[in-house]
């Protein structure tokens, strides 16, 4: 009788997963990286590896719906003449009219007019209909300058000068030629179906004494009236908001790598930065040794997506957060109403990422006239703030849970983590113990 060893099960390796596999075939193939949008995918520590300590007997919980909580917050009071005052803490993010659809960037002011919060223009300049529809408009400042003029500057409620993001701190942007339409060519002065890449620095200052300058000289062109934001991709949040400080910002943007970018290399979305919830301590602690927390407002950015999300960024000091991929899919983007021709683009609901392909199903992340039409502002705006009034009614629900009258009387000792690195990066002690990673050198 001949013995013979029963065969191996298979087994795939775990740092050459599928993906990996298909990357390299397609990299080997076409000699060329790859271009995406949407933020990093890879698992990273996030608001689900915190939990809220709800009340019991050490505390007093809010009745219900019938005691009041407040959601309102000011921002930049630091120096503006006329700081923004928002209903919510939750702001909706910069993205570009070239990017998005004007149909979309309409919605998007739509809705967050009728949630008495703020939208944000992004690259490539304001337009007529964004700034009709938005109470409350940022215009972002951006090392590109694309549509940048003193005449929007002055038309804006606030100032946003960019000087990275979350999802390619350190990198420019990207807008292919196939989104390049004329009215995007005639706003950003470039020339029609030319592939666009925006600068990964301003070119008219190099450090935080530049920088400087140049909020007063935004503050100058503007009397003194727009509050001055400073935007930053999640790398070096503490040195990074203490300069924005010293340089007289009035409020700080921190965005974490799990935000969202029309395009850049995929290399670039997943390897560089520091994820959202890493950036948010070390930036109130700069803050608050610089005796500037809550005199300074600090906005953080990068996968939020709920009401708890929400109520835990600003348990750990922020002032309001900013959504901007949650936002599009609200307003109905990787809609699987739209499956069988994402199908077609080679993909699926809920993954598609090829924003700078131009061939968004839903209309939203397109120029193509024909499936811009897809986008009802008025409805997708509804749409919107139907999620951002759910998102706040989650987060004051949590607050009333903890007994707090007010969003931003949530604190840190409301929070536990689930994991050493979530309490390590949140400076909150890990459930069951009194424990906080790195705290007295431990």
């Amino acid at each position: 009788m001949t013995y013979r060893n029963p065969p191996t099960t298979p087994r795939k390796s775990v740092t050459f997963d599928d993906y990996t596999l298909s990357e390299i075939r397609r990299a080997a193939a076409t000699g060329i990286y790859d271009i995406r949008g949407a933020g990093a995918k890879r698992k990273l520590p996030h608001f689900d590896d915190l939990l809220v300590l709800g009340a019991s007997i050490s505390r007093y919980p809010l009745e219900g719906y019938r005691e009041r909580c407040d959601t309102s917050v000011v921002l930049g009071s630091r120096h503006a003449k006329k700081p923004i005052e928002l209903k919510i803490p939750i702001t909706i993010a910069g993205m570009s009219f070239g990017s998005l659809s004007g149909p979309a960037k309409e919605a998007l002011g739509r809705g967050a007019t009728l949630s008495g919060t703020s939208t944000t223009t992004g690259d490539g300049g304001m337009t007529e209909e964004e700034r009709g529809h938005s109470k409350t408009l940022v215009y972002q400042y951006l090392p590109s300058r694309y549509g940048m003029n003193p005449r929007d500057l002055r038309r804006a409620d606030a100032i946003e000068i960019v000087v990275g993001q979350g999802a390619k701190p350190g990198g420019g942007g990207m807008l292919l030629g196939q989104k390049i339409s004329d009215r995007v060519a005639e706003m950003r002065t470039l020339p029609k179906g030319i592939d666009q890449r925006s600068a990964s620095r301003h070119p008219d200052w190099t450090g935080p004494d530049d920088l400087e300058i140049k909020i007063l000289e935004l503050r100058e062109i503007t009397d003194w009236e727009k509050p001055i934001y400073v935007k930053v991709g999640g790398a070096r949040p503490y040195y990074d908001t203490a300069l924005a400080v010293k340089s007289g910002a009035d409020v700080v943007v921190i965005d974490g790598m799990q935000g969202g970018t029309a395009a850049t290399q995929e290399v670039f979305i997943e390897n560089v930065g520091q994820p959202t919830l890493a950036c948010i301590r070390p930036a109130v602690q700069a803050l608050q040794d610089l005796g500037m927390h809550r005199k300074v407002q600090l906005i953080i950015s990068g996968g939020i997506r709920n009401g708890a999300d929400v109520a835990k960024a600003l348990a750990l000091g922020v002032d309001a957060v900013s959504i901007g991929t949650a936002a599009l899919v609200a307003l109905g983007d990787n809609d699987p109403r739209w499956e069988a021709e994402y199908n077609a683009l080679g993909t699926t609901a809920g993954a598609y990422d090829d924003w700078h392909e131009g061939r968004d199903p839903a209309g939203i992340t397109t120029q193509d006239p024909e499936l811009m039409k897809r986008v009802d502002p008025i409805a997708a705006g509804r749409r919107l703030a139907n999620y951002l009034k759910v998102m706040t009614l989650e987060a004051q629900t949590i607050a009333r849970a903890c007994g707090k009258n007010s969003l931003h009387n949530l604190e840190p000792e409301d929070l536990v983590a689930l994991t050493i690195e979530a309490a390590a990066m949140a400076g909150v002690p890990l459930a069951g113990t009194n424990w906080i990673p790195g705290k007295n050198g431990f």
